[in-house]
């Protein structure tokens, strides 16, 4: 009686072993799971190949294991390759695994060795247990297989979310981002292709048509091969359409406000712009309309002498000379801001383009000019160029207080460098850039140099259609020099 009591009691503590057992592998196991790429089994040939191999190393491991201690607890060794061919080839591989185990201790190990007879009761009780534990070994870990499957999956939908948002969000454009999207989401859910349209389109013989909504508004469609098995598209349905529907919302909103704020940006600068240049134009046609209009009445006055009637006659013409190069001014304005002013390039001398700019000054001006005669042609517009120069020489005389403007051109690195120095007030650094904006007049030049603010503004308009640069290098007290810079022929060719 004791003897069988005895033996009982070993029979529960082995099962307890092996049960314990049992528990702790279900980590190991979902390790092992994670080593499999993207969740896919191994070949089932291979498997079946290393169930023998592991089998027939836990038969020899045993063997030296019998001289330390009894035969019916070593069989928790051949949960060893369970393990291993149930995490990698799943349940009904491991439990054949598990019947091919049981087989081989048995019929090595528990006497009488070489027949698959049991002689001792008690071992029956051993060799059940151990079945029981290897089947409930593959059970535990086919199920950790799916759930690191299904935990992977939901890590890589939750991380297309969060793509979604960052491709999505920070886009100003909404339509570009979406073939990016549609790729990363087709890669996920394991898809031959998928698209992402803002139109409503329906479905056809080949692809499924799953519309994006939020709150019954419709926002676009999600595209996808026909054919897709019915889990994947559920999963769509459920796992990707709501995040991204929501995303895609909040990506329109956003498109709409940037727009809405571009566009009153826009219109409150043309407002500004618009009522800048009503004022300045106003005033400035004005003032010699008015002189024109006085003249004209005076010179009906009678007892008006010749001598003032040719006085008054000069005073029209200097005005309508003013509001005709005004009105030429706004005009060629409006077209470099209409991108209606193509140059017509050619070689050009630098020397000429000067004579002909100094030509066209007023009586009086003084200037030097200092040439280099090693200067090659540049490659522009003629009568563009040389308005640039006038409207810098006449800038340069207006500001000079009657001293001598000097123009300086030679060439640097095959670009033709002309200079147009003035000793006037100077211009202060913060205002360098400004001052070629149209209708600004500096602060320091003071009324008595008003004028309308457009020479500046359509030089440098000009000399970057013909492919140069133009910009101001002044000292307050000392004068300014307007440089301009232009392409040779040399660097053309």
């Amino acid at each position: 009686m004791r003897e069988k009591t005895t033996s009982a009691n070993q029979a529960s503590r082995r099962t307890r072993a092996e049960e314990i057992s049992g528990d702790r592998l279900a980590p190991v196991l979902t390790r092992l799971n994670a080593l499999l790429p993207a969740g896919r089994r191994p070949p089932v040939l291979a498997g079946v190949i290393t169930a023998v191999a592991l089998v027939a190393v836990c038969t020899g491991i045993v063997y030296p294991l019998k001289q330390v201690t009894s035969v019916s607890s070593l069989g928790v060794i051949y949960l060893l390759g369970v393990v291993v061919v149930s995490a990698f080839w799943g349940l009904w591989l491991g439990a054949a695994t598990s019947l091919l185990s049981a087989a081989a201790f048995n019929f090595f190990h528990i006497p009488p060795v070489g027949r698959f007879t049991i002689a001792d009761s008690r071992n029956w009780v051993a060799l059940g247990a151990f079945f029981v534990a290897a089947l409930a070994t593959s059970w535990v870990s086919e199920l950790a297989r799916h759930r690191a499957a299904e935990a992977e999956r939901r890590r890589a939908e939750a991380d297309l979310t969060a793509e979604m948002a960052r491709l999505l969000l920070p886009r100003a454009a909404v339509a570009d981002a979406l073939g990016l999207i549609g790729r990363r989401l087709a890669a996920v859910f394991e898809l031959p292709w998928a698209t992402i349209t803002l139109a409503e389109e329906g479905g056809q013989k080949r692809r499924l048509a799953i519309p994006l909504a939020v709150g019954g508004r419709r926002l676009g469609t999600l595209v996808i091969p026909a054919g897709v098995p019915e889990s994947t598209v559920t999963r769509l349905r459920e796992r990707a359409v709501p995040p991204l529907s929501a995303v895609l919302e909040l990506a329109l909103e956003r498109e709409r406000l940037i727009a809405e704020a571009v566009q009153t940006e826009g219109l409150r600068r043309s407002e500004a712009v618009k009522t800048a240049v009503l004022r300045a134009v106003s005033h400035d046609l004005r003032s010699p309309v008015t002189a024109m209009v006085a003249a004209g009445a005076a010179v009906r006055a009678p007892g008006v002498s010749e001598a003032e009637r040719d006085e008054l006659g000069r005073l029209v013409v200097a005005e309508g000379t003013r509001l005709a190069r005004l009105i030429d001014d706004l005009l060629d304005l409006s077209k470099l801001e209409a991108h209606a002013a193509p140059p017509r390039l050619a070689a050009c001398s630098v020397e000429e383009v000067i004579d002909a700019a100094l030509a066209a000054q007023p009586p009086g001006a003084a200037f030097r000019v200092r040439a280099d005669p090693n200067l090659p042609p540049v490659r522009a517009d003629f009568a563009q160029i040389e308005r640039v120069l006038a409207n810098l020489m006449e800038n340069a005389t207006r500001y000079s207080n009657g001293e001598t403007v000097m123009i300086r051109a030679l060439p640097v690195a095959d670009r033709a460098i002309i200079r147009v120095i003035d000793r006037g007030p100077g211009i202060p650094r913060a205002e360098w850039e400004r001052i070629f904006e149209p209708f600004y007049q500096s602060p320091a030049a003071g009324d008595t140099h008003a004028g309308s603010g457009l020479g500046l503004a359509i030089a440098k308009g000009f000399v970057e259609a013909n492919g140069g640069r133009i910009w101001v290098e002044s000292t307050p007290g000392q004068g300014s020099a307007f440089v301009v810079e232009l392409p040779t022929t040399r660097e053309a060719g």
